[in-house]
């Protein structure tokens, strides 16, 4: 069941009036850009409130409701603050939450930005996240930090499919290395979504990392593919010497990074976003 197209202004407004009364003359604004799972809107000047849209999604919520709290103690960079939970009701059936709003530009609205300090703070940020302790941490429930085997499938159909546009020799020799490259090191925490959208600028620099409904142990190499989505060639390389994933780590973070893009090379969303990591990785015709 999706609720997401139900989901709006005055409903958010009459959920917060009934269950946290207190916030009930805060103006409720729905933010400029919308992702996928959750529909996000702003509570006043200082408070954020993400809705879930499936019950995947809330299950999704619930992990980050328990893990936001132990991450923040080991992280430089602010991470959201659940501030309230809020509990389903007939109108709307998920549990969801109030958050602390961050100030900051999304990276993907930030112009001139030097990909080298970019690339520097945020592989700052992942180490710090996985020196973390796994223990107990959650299994991402839709593979993230699991083998790419997962996604061979996909992974053939998007090549059959883009046929003569994509470089189809050089996919499957990328492709097949990442695969072979199936040795981990210990698990640790990783995102899971780490996008344009959820990196937040101030001053030039990264500022706050936003979005952990993906967050959970496992393999960390599905973070790297951040490396061909939005990073250029320097930005690349800086990010790599940071961060310094050995090589078959970084080649499974190759595959991630193509298996979004071949599969999504024609999704009316996401296509700008394929084609870009497909280009990067020398793949698109």
């Amino acid at each position: 069941m999706s609720v997401s197209r139900s989901i709006d202004e005055d409903m958010v407004a009459e959920l917060i009036a009934r269950q946290f009364p207190r916030w009930s003359g805060l103006r409720v604004k729905a933010v400029k850009h919308q992702g996928w799972d959750n529909r996000t809107f702003r509570l006043g000047s200082d408070l954020v409130v993400r809705l879930p849209t499936s019950p995947r999604v809330e299950r999704q919520a619930a992990i980050e409701v328990d893990v936001l709290p132990a991450l923040a103690a080991g992280v430089s960079l602010p991470i959201p603050t659940v501030v309230a939970v809020g509990h389903g009701e007939p109108t709307y059936p998920f549990r969801w939450t109030v958050l602390n709003w961050l100030d900051g530009t999304p990276l993907r609205d930030e112009v001139g930005v030097d990909q080298r300090l970019l690339a520097s703070d945020l592989a700052a940020f992942l180490l710090e996240l996985r020196l973390l302790s796994p223990a107990g941490g959650p299994i991402h429930p839709v593979g993230l930090g699991q083998p790419l085997q997962q996604w061979d499938g996909q992974v053939g159909a998007a090549l059959e499919r883009l046929g003569d546009r994509i470089d189809t020799r050089r996919a499957r020799t990328i492709w097949a290395a990442a695969l072979r490259a199936s040795e981990q090191s210990a698990s640790s925490w990783f995102h899971g979504d780490i996008a344009p959208g959820n990196l937040l600028m101030r001053d030039g620099r990264l500022g706050a990392v936003i979005d952990f409904g993906s967050v959970g142990v496992g393999d960390p190499s599905c973070d790297l593919a951040f490396a061909w989505t939005a990073l250029g060639a320097e930005g690349r390389e800086v990010f790599r010497r940071k961060l310094a994933p050995d090589e078959a780590e970084w080649r499974r973070g190759m595959g991630w990074a193509l298996w979004f893009g071949l599969t999504r090379a024609d999704d009316p969303d996401d296509g700008a976003s394929a084609r870009h990591v497909l280009e990067a990785l020398s793949v698109l015709v």
